[in-house]
């Protein structure tokens, strides 16, 4: 089995504060990504190059103390890609993918970090331009290897994904273009990836958010959005039998979704 893991750190030096390496330590996972690193490179450097014994490979964004992703693997990865080749977005640390290619197999494990558009319309529409370059290049992927992308995709994607979806349909994260994306992403012939969560609870409401605000009473009241996913390819998802959203230590504004796959069954 095994063991994989995505949370959204809100800050890495944050969440260490509140307790993320011991959860981690008390779990073994196999593989651990993360998004909004938060750091720089000297800010890892002799802290946080591991975490749980597992050794992390990352992808900084220029802009300090901003976005930034990595992923933690247990095993060396055959190849380490830094950024998915954008001009414009390669520059805010959003794509880190780790491969571990065999003369049988090409696998992948990718962390990524999607743009929030709720600051305004400036973000909204880079946001709008990420989604645009970022499907082909998941589409050109899909064809060559297996994978699974965990990350914080910023989008609910259905109305049972978020607690209030009436009054959110006009917003980030939840409009419908954002929607559309994630609908043709998720269709067999055209993105052809797997929602793995949804697939192993296809109807889960309330249990299945993963991110809350911090104004007002959000998290005390599960007025939540699930905006973190592993999205896998057919082959990889139909490994998987388990997934949980950990609520019992709060590390950041989102909560870590761990899935175990069963690989090559």
């Amino acid at each position: 089995m095994f063991k994989l893991t995505s949370l959204n750190l809100n800050g890495i030096r944050s969440a260490s504060s509140k307790g993320l390496e011991d959860w981690l330590g008390q779990t073994r996972f196999d593989c651990i990504c993360v998004q909004e690193v938060k750091a720089q490179a000297d800010d890892v450097a002799g802290r946080f190059e591991q975490l749980a014994g597992l050794k992390g490979y990352f992808h900084f964004a220029q802009k300090k103390g901003y976005s930034g992703v990595a992923v933690y693997a247990r095993h060396e990865p055959s190849d380490v890609i830094v950024g998915y080749g954008s001009s414009e977005f390669d520059a805010e640390g959003r794509y880190v993918e780790l491969r571990f290619d065999t003369p049988h197999a090409k696998l992948s494990l990718i962390s990524s970090y999607f743009p929030s558009g709720s600051s305004g319309d400036e973000r909204q529409q880079a946001k709008f331009r990420f989604l645009e370059e970022f499907f082909p290049h998941l589409d050109r992927l899909r064809r060559q290897r297996e994978f699974i992308l965990c990350g914080d995709v910023n989008i609910a994607h259905q109305q049972i994904d978020l607690k209030n979806w009436r009054s959110n349909q006009k917003n980030s994260g939840f409009l419908p273009e954002e929607r559309a994306w994630m609908t043709k992403l998720l269709d067999p012939v055209h993105g052809g990836l797997v929602d793995v969560y949804r697939q192993l609870h296809p109807d889960a409401t309330d249990d299945a958010y993963t991110w809350w605000s911090n104004r007002g009473q959000a998290y005390a009241n599960n007025v939540g959005w699930r905006l973190d996913y592993h999205l896998a390819t057919p082959g990889l998802a139909a490994g998987a039998k388990s997934a949980a959203i950990y609520k019992g230590r709060k590390f950041s504004d989102h909560a870590p979704i761990t899935i175990d796959y069963d690989w090559g069954r």
